[in-house]
């Protein structure tokens, strides 16, 4: 089989699937699951045929996903692939650009300079903002950080490229009770030691206390979040950001899914938030794009080229080239479905879609409160915290949607105490959806 056969073959498969969607568990059954023990052989001495690896992948692991790409998976905030993103994504696959620098791809670096400009618009952040394409929120958060750090530590004088940490001012750190583990991790990683952070108090919503905010000078960091994992609430940016401004901190926020809202009618969530310093959010959560798509943003672009510049003798770029705005020096293009998801959306329709999303979660909220559970949270966005009237029955009723293969959310814990969450990111889901959701939580409600 040739090239373009194969590849042909491919595009078969993978339409194949994506026809069969609305028809197959959101969650493997365990036949599916056992089924993948094929995958674990040796290495071959002698390689198999083209075709034959397509084909093991397809009747082995098609029937192991996770169809996050369907419209009842709740799970995680995340948001099924819009088909002009996923489209761009296959043919970016054919062009196989190595996305460093316009030397290495003109179309990448065209794409990818636009698609930050429209990010920018859509958000109404700092048009003058550094906007690099990255891996994850949390590779995205370490780049922020990172800048963060060498600003605060250029202030006092320090040259942290030449000079390192060893004997310099010490840079605190503040962050929610309630941060996200990925701004924990870019922490960790940085090397600032978690028992070295200092916690801000949350109120009974889960946002930070702009009047218990621990002391904040001008070395200090400040992380803020837009969308609370579980309650989906946002920190009171527009009083705690002035606070910090008047120290001399810097302000990051981390806005995986949050930053979002800032696009729809519920940009109100959102006020004061474009006074911070950097921010971070995901493009494969709400804006549901292909996976492995988050974006790290910096007010100050000459900052976030400083930390991340990776220029060399033999390869040099432009100051906003996107190898030096992120970790990666050889990346794939990863703005370009961002490119091609707002260009087909527009303005008009990313609100559309925030929006619906939102309703969609009101909805829910009000079907299972009719139907006996406990709402945990205001409901201010996507995100449905749910307790049923024990633990015991809490746990149950998450257990039997995820075996069902009906709909799948995932478990967490609110207040000591056993909850799951309910996630609406998904562009296929409708309110038929919404209701099928409910209408198997009830039943199994009813049956234990």
């Amino acid at each position: 089989m040739n090239e373009l056969t194969l590849l042909t073959d491919a595009d078969d498969r993978a339409r194949r699937y994506t026809e069969s969607i609305p028809a197959r568990r959101v969650f493997p059954d365990q036949a599916a699951l056992q089924a993948l023990a094929a995958f674990n052989e040796p290495l071959p001495a002698r390689g198999h045929a083209p075709e034959d690896v397509l084909q093991m992948l397809d009747d082995i692991g098609s029937p192991g996903t996770v169809v996050s790409n369907g419209p009842r998976y709740f799970g995680f905030v995340i948001g099924a692939a819009l088909p002009a993103a996923a489209a761009a994504e296959r043919l970016m696959l054919a062009w196989d650009q190595c996305a460093s620098s316009f030397d290495n791809s003109p179309v990448a670096a065209t794409l990818e300079r636009v698609a930050a400009g429209w990010v920018l618009d859509a958000l109404d952040l700092p048009r003058e903002s550094a906007v690099g394409f990255g891996t994850s929120a949390t590779a995205c958060t370490l780049s922020c950080l990172a800048a963060a750090r060498r600003v605060l530590l250029a202030r006092q004088g320090w040259d942290f490229d030449n000079d390192g940490l060893t004997g310099a001012p010490e840079v605190k750190v503040v962050v929610s009770e309630l941060v996200h583990i990925t701004v924990k991790k870019a922490l960790r990683l940085l090397g600032f030691g978690m028992k070295n952070i200092v916690f801000a108090p949350v109120n009974h919503h889960g946002q930070v206390d702009a009047e218990r905010l621990p002391a904040l000078d001008d070395m200090t960091i400040l992380c803020l979040q837009a969308g609370e994992v579980n309650t989906g609430e946002f920190d009171p940016f527009d009083m705690l950001i002035p606070q910090a401004k008047a120290a001399g901190a810097w302000v990051h926020v981390d806005a995986a899914f949050g930053l979002w809202a800032r696009a729809s009618s519920h940009a109100g969530l959102t006020k004061g938030i474009e006074g911070a310093d950097s921010w971070t959010t995901d493009a494969h959560k709400w804006l549901n794009t292909p996976y492995d798509c988050a974006m790290a943003i910096c007010r100050d672009s000459e900052a976030l080229a400083a930390a991340m510049n990776s220029d060399a003798v033999y390869l040099s770029g432009a100051r906003d080239a996107q190898k030096n705005l992120t970790l990666e020096f050889s990346r794939r293009a990863r703005g370009i479905p961002v490119w091609a998801a707002l260009r087909s959306l527009g303005r008009e329709g990313v609100a559309s879609m925030v929006n619906k999303h939102c309703a969609l979660a009101r909805r829910i909220a009000q079907g299972l409160e009719q139907a006996g559970f406990e709402i945990l949270n205001r409901v201010t966005l996507n995100q449905i915290l749910v307790r049923a009237h024990t633990d015991e029955l809490t746990v149950a009723a998450r257990e039997a949607v995820q075996a069902s293969g009906e709909a799948w959310f995932g478990a967490t814990v609110w207040e000591g105490r056993p909850a799951f969450r309910i996630s609406v990111s998904s562009w296929r889901t409708t309110e038929s959806d919404a209701d099928a959701l409910v209408e198997l939580l009830t039943g199994i409600a009813e049956r234990r």
